[in-house]
């Protein structure tokens, strides 16, 4: 994947994209699996809202600013050509609108 800010990176003397170092390649992928994996982690969160019809624990106004929150760095990634940003923040958009319902409709 090609760095979209590349003619700022070169004015601004910005590290290149991909990085040089072995180390920052490997970051730069990594983020894109904890981006997906994150989101995954709270499924089961929504398994158990959903399948026990039961959210009495779960805060609906958290959630909803969570997802509130992750607008704003949707926002910020696209605004700034970052695909990580927008990939992660959009998974744990649904995920927390998810949750957020469901501790509406069983809570």
């Amino acid at each position: 994947m090609r760095h979209l800010h590349l003619r700022k990176r070169i004015t601004k003397n910005l590290e290149p994209y991909p990085a040089r170092s072995a180390w920052k390649r490997l970051l730069d992928k990594l983020i894109f699996i904890a981006g997906v994996v994150g989101p995954i982690l709270s499924i089961p969160q929504v398994i158990l809202i959903y399948s026990n019809k039961d959210a009495s624990d779960i805060s609906a106004v958290s959630w909803f600013g969570w997802a509130a929150l992750n607008i704003v760095w949707i926002l910020y990634g696209l605004a700034h050509r970052e695909p990580p940003i927008v990939m992660t923040y959009s998974f744990w958009f649904i995920v927390n609108l998810t949750i957020a319902f469901g501790a509406v409709l069983y809570g």
